[in-house]
């Protein structure tokens, strides 16, 4: 089940057996979900998909194209506790 990241300030999760059944629609490749953004990353398209109001939008012409930088994992943060 996806969820959205709603009104309630909720931060959206994708669940982790549909994205295993999910693909890209150009590449056929695996996806994986960025919840910062809400959306479906295809590496090797280099596109990110938009996950609106829980439903993911498969198509290349609401993708996003995304940079090397977008692709790069998140870097830990460094410091004391906060």
């Amino acid at each position: 089940m996806l969820l959205a990241d709603g009104r309630d300030g909720r931060k959206a999760t994708v669940d982790p057996k549909l994205l295993e059944l999910l693909a890209c629609p150009l590449t056929k490749g695996p996806l994986t979900w960025d919840p910062e953004r809400s959306e479906l990353i295809s590496r090797v398209a280099k596109l990110a998909y938009p996950v609106r109001d829980g439903i993911p939008i498969m198509l290349p012409s609401e993708a996003r194209p995304i940079s090397p930088e977008d692709m790069l994992p998140p870097q830990p943060r460094l410091g004391g506790p906060s």
